[in-house]
């Protein structure tokens, strides 16, 4: 195969990796709650349940780990990974429908861990693929096309989601999710990978020095501070409209597609913006926006300025996570590649299970509008790290 279609099949895959994966998080973040309220389970459970249903995301650095150092059946270090996983997500969303989560709860969440594990382990994979493959001045673009698939799922799914749950039908929701599950399988078979890695790429014991970079640190603790605000809030915003505004639920998911378009379009202008005014720039003009959006949420007064609102947030949202994952890959040192970044997205992830049940806590005793105006503040704590990121950045390239 010539080196342009493999490229192209990659890029192919990326994208269509980050949609399946857009189509599960649109459901675990906007729809979830929505479907375990209208069985009355109460939002400090549903919190609850939401932030275990992440361990798998923050224990990602095992199969990042073992996808560096285990050539899989000898098929690789990443495809094989990405198809297993691909699969388990999908079987679980085909029982999702014969479980009723008022009656066997514990059934439902052993489900929603096998969802996240399969995720966990097709997205920590394809991230070793696309840093183990993709040249520095392309990141840019395939953060852009990961972010932005992401996203694109959202706006074509989210909206589906609405039409189906204001019926009903959340079978078909988990249908959908399966049978989007089952095509990406299908592109991910004809995706090339050398069985045996290049010498650079090879796993080496001297690569973890990484961690004792200062910046490196940093930018982890940056990794736990911006999801437990950012996806905390992005978790919390459906059931706002829903319960908070009185929207309906068909409509609610006309928002969340909005909010997939502006994520496109924050996913689209991160990578030339990065390019163009740098990382630092990047990621201050990020948490600055995105806790400017957020205290705007919590005090919007209407349904029709919220379509305005939701729109930036997700563009927000796009932007920075385009930024960030883009940071994250150039910090990833490509013998450890896989692990590396599943240490930044585990850390990540570390703080989407804090947030999960403080958002909850925070909803059943304050109400939503207090929530929001509290993880805004959290996205200006995280600002003098922000700078300490560079400043150590700056003395090393200095030494």
């Amino acid at each position: 195969m010539s080196a342009p279609k493999e490229r192209l099949n990659r890029l192919v895959l990326f994208a269509s990796i980050y949609f399946v994966e857009g189509a599960m998080l649109t459901f675990f973040t906007a729809f979830n709650v929505l479907y375990l309220r209208s069985f009355e389970l109460p939002f400090s459970l549903i919190g609850i349940a939401g932030g275990i249903a992440m361990i798998p995301f923050v224990l990602k650095i095992l199969i990042g780990l073992l996808s560096d150092r285990v050539n899989l059946f000898k098929l690789g270090h990443r495809k094989p990974y990405i198809i297993l996983g691909l699969v388990l997500q999908t079987v679980a969303f085909l029982l999702f429908p014969m479980v009723n989560p008022a009656e066997q709860f514990g059934l439902y969440l052993v489900l929603m861990i096998c969802a996240a594990l399969g995720m966990s382990t097709y997205d920590t994979t394809t991230d070793g693929l696309s840093i183990d493959t993709t040249p520095e001045e392309d990141r840019g673009l395939v953060q852009g096309l990961m972010v932005g698939g992401r996203a694109l799922s959202s706006v074509l799914i989210a909206a589906l989601m609405g039409f189906f749950a204001e019926r009903g039908e959340w079978s078909l929701i988990f249908y959908v999710i399966a049978g989007i599950g089952l095509l990406t399988i299908m592109i991910a078979m004809p995706v090339q990978e050398k069985k045996e890695r290049a010498p650079e790429l090879q796993f080496s014991k001297a690569a973890y020095s990484a961690f004792k970079n200062k910046s490196f640190l940093l930018f982890l603790a940056l990794g736990v501070i911006y999801p437990l605000a950012l996806y905390s809030t992005q978790g919390m915003v459906s059931a706002f409209l829903n319960e908070g505004m009185g929207i309906t639920l068909s409509v609610v998911g006309m928002y969340t597609a909005v909010f997939g378009v502006g994520t496109m379009v924050g996913a689209v202008v991160g990578g030339p913006l990065m390019k163009k005014f740098g990382e630092r720039n990047s990621v201050l003009a990020a948490l600055l926006i995105t806790a400017a959006v957020t205290y705007i949420l919590a005090i919007t007064p209407s349904a029709g300025l919220m379509w305005a609102i939701i729109f930036l947030f997700g563009l927000a949202f796009g932007y920075y996570e385009t930024v960030y994952f883009a940071m994250g890959m150039d910090f990833s040192d490509p013998r450890i590649a896989a692990f590396m970044f599943s240490v930044i997205m585990a850390v990540g992830n570390l703080g989407i299970v804090l947030g999960a049940p403080l958002a909850g806590g925070l909803v059943e005793n304050m109400g939503f509008r207090p929530m929001f105006a509290i993880f805004a503040t959290i996205h200006l704590i995280a600002l003098p790290i922000v700078f300490a990121i560079f400043r150590t950045r700056k003395k090393v390239a200095e030494v």
